[in-house]
């Protein structure tokens, strides 16, 4: 345990330090250019192999991503679960040139934040509660005829593995705004990596890419499906880890959650 919290100060110093740095560089360089160019979104590769790779020799998590092949040529949104940091990370190389929804309150950093916008972020405000939505949706849409790929987070945050499923009606608006596919996302990230936790976890994060939901549903038909797709996949890679065995302290409640679920 205190080694491995030693081994998570480490990452956490070089990933701030890093992330620091290439803030103020990009969020300069966005105040000056203010426009995406194929240098920024190098250096936004840059940053998420890096992490991956920090996470991998420092920390002991490694990563692995299966399902690319589910990612239809063309606009579409990409829904995943979201547990960690690393899943930003672990998705984004994948994903062709990405359009994340983020929350104001990072965008509103300084130099982090004007960085993310000209990397094609799309800002939510969820302080203007229903007032939010058809501005998101206006910049999705403007994403979405640059070719980018949109990245949504369906429950809106960070939340611990194995909790029960929140997902709000932003993705459910997006959906039927847009009228493209939408490819799910499992993971199981907040086995190693969990909301604000302190120590990261040695292990294998995984992420996948499921089967892409077409457009055309009605919305509520969407919603079902879409948490259908997700929540028992990500339950049965929290079950595949917890039954090879965790480095870390597994509570009962994750044991009895994952009962009855075939690892995959």
């Amino acid at each position: 345990m205190i080694v491995q919290a030693i081994r998570s100060l480490v990452f956490y110093a070089l990933f701030f330090i890093q992330t620091t740095i290439l803030a103020l560089f990009v969020g300069t360089l966005a105040l000056i250019l203010r426009r995406h160019t194929r240098f920024t979104w190098g250096i936004a590769r840059y940053w998420s192999d890096s992490n991956l790779f920090l996470l991998r020799w420092i920390v002991g998590i490694r990563t692995e991503v299966t399902g690319q092949e589910n990612i239809p040529e063309g606009g579409c949104i990409i829904a995943a679960k979201h547990q960690s940091d690393w899943d930003i990370y672990a998705i984004l190389p994948h994903t062709g040139r990405p359009a994340f929804i983020a929350k104001r309150e990072l965008l509103d950093i300084p130099f982090f934040g004007w960085a993310a916008r000209s990397l094609d972020t799309i800002e939510v405000d969820r302080k203007r509660g229903a007032q939010a939505i058809p501005v998101m949706m206006a910049d999705a849409k403007a994403a979405a005829d640059r070719g980018c790929r949109i990245i949504i987070f369906p429950e809106g945050t960070r939340r611990p593995p194995l909790a029960p499923p929140a997902y709000r009606q932003g993705i459910v608006r997006l959906y039927e705004s847009l009228g493209v596919p939408v490819v799910p996302v499992a993971l199981n990230s907040g086995l190693y990596w969990g909301r604000n936790s302190l120590v990261l976890w040695p292990g294998t994060a995984k992420a996948r890419f499921l089967p892409a939901i077409p457009a055309g549903l009605p919305g509520d038909v969407f919603r079902a499906r879409l948490e259908a797709e997700i929540e028992p996949v990500s339950t049965a890679l929290a079950a595949e880890a917890i039954a090879s065995g965790l480095s870390r302290p597994v509570p009962q409640e994750w044991r009895d959650r994952v009962s009855g679920h075939e690892p995959q």
